[in-house]
């Protein structure tokens, strides 16, 4: 009886064990003295892609790069004949690849169990993905940190002779007619002109401001947006067209941060459009969310560069800080339930869309002076 129960308890903890590795996050793959196949899990189909059908039974060559699968091979050889473990026991890191042909960084250990005189081997792998995702976040927010005490820094230092710079050259440009010399001083006031913006787009990028989230007229605003820019447009041969959905007249965001960031797009466009064109900004109601868009026929975006141009100092502008997408960017996604994208095509023009919450709550009194 006593056997009788060890034995039961022995068939109950490799029932167990045999679940737990099932339902492991890492991928267990064990393979025979012939490479073939014979145990892949959930985590494993999930991390390399592959169905187990598709895999148990067949050589491992199958889930890996030739290259891989050739050091593999030569490792579990060398390992029948000696006896001398390299890797096993030991975790390393490696680039596999998915079964779409996507790589990833990922972690593995191996171990071997005799079984009848019999070698098998076992793989643990960890998808490594997120984890170097996550590394690369908290690195670039240190450097973010270090930079954002130089910018502060820089701003304070630089910030009251460049204006007093701005200033003299404007009282010398009132005192002068020399048309040479004028041309001159314009260049030196539109120079200190980019540089202050340069410093108000660190400051703002490094020290934002906090979000308070009002009532918007998303129409109002819109229309303020583009009195400010039809100077330019007339200048630059530009339509202009402003669609709003009237059933959604309101956002829930702040309007001095959302004015900054439409107004930056709607420039963008501005400066794509060297030959004129088309833009059009129109919003409509998407179930709780007005989304927003702004549309341009202008020079668009390189499908390489479609990532990079949320970076910060990432610009393909000659004079562009690189900080107005980043920065509007950053300001969309502090909007509580708010998103931002892009959509570009090089030669053919570029749409940003918006996301952001409708306003749906009863006017209050408090409402009633709310922008």
């Amino acid at each position: 009886m006593a056997n009788k129960g060890i034995l039961e308890d022995e068939n109950q903890g490799l029932v167990i064990l045999k679940h737990a590795i099932e339902n492991t996050n890492e991928a267990f793959v064990t393979i025979d003295e012939n490479h073939k196949v014979l145990f892949f899990n959930k985590a494993a189909e999930k991390i390399f892609g592959y169905n187990r059908r598709d895999v148990i039974g067949r050589d491992l060559n199958v889930i890996m790069s030739p290259a891989c699968s050739k050091n593999h091979r030569k490792a579990v050889t060398r390992y029948i004949k000696t006896r001398i473990p390299g890797r096993i026991g030991h975790e390393s890191e490696i680039l596999a690849i998915r079964k779409n042909g996507d790589t990833f960084p990922a972690s593995i250990s191996f171990s071997v169990t005799e079984v009848n005189e019999r070698l098998f081997f076992t793989g643990i792998v960890r998808d490594l993905t997120k984890t170097r995702a996550l590394q690369e976040q908290i690195m670039r927010s240190e450097r973010l940190s270090a930079l954002g005490q130089l910018a502060a820094e820089i701003t304070h230092e630089i910030k009251n002779p460049l204006m007093m710079i701005g200033g003299f050259a404007q009282q010398l440009i009132r005192a002068i007619s020399n048309e040479k010399h004028l041309k001159k001083l314009n260049v030196i006031t539109d120079e200190v002109k980019r540089l202050e913006n340069l410093l108000t787009d660190l400051r703002e990028f490094h020290l934002p401001k906090a979000i308070a989230s009002k009532k918007v007229n998303i129409r109002g605003l819109l229309q303020e947006i583009f009195s400010l820019v039809k100077e330019d447009c007339e200048e630059k041969n530009i339509q202009t067209e402003l669609n709003i959905d009237n059933k959604a007249p309101f956002v829930e965001g702040d309007k001095s941060r959302l004015k900054q960031v439409f107004l930056n797009l709607v420039k963008n466009s501005i400066e794509a459009m060297e030959n004129g064109g088309n833009l059009w900004v129109q919003t409509r109601l998407s179930g709780d969310q007005v989304e927003i868009t702004v549309a341009d026929e202008g020079c668009g975006i390189a499908e390489q560069d479609k990532e990079k141009v949320f970076s910060p100092f990432f610009t393909t502008k000659k004079h562009g800080t690189g900080l107005g997408l980043s920065v509007s960017k950053r300001i969309i996604e502090e909007h509580k339930g708010s998103s931002f994208s892009l959509k570009s095509e090089k030669g053919k023009g570029t749409a940003f869309k918006i996301n952001l919450p409708a306003y749906h709550r009863a006017i209050k009194n408090s409402d009633k002076n709310s922008e």
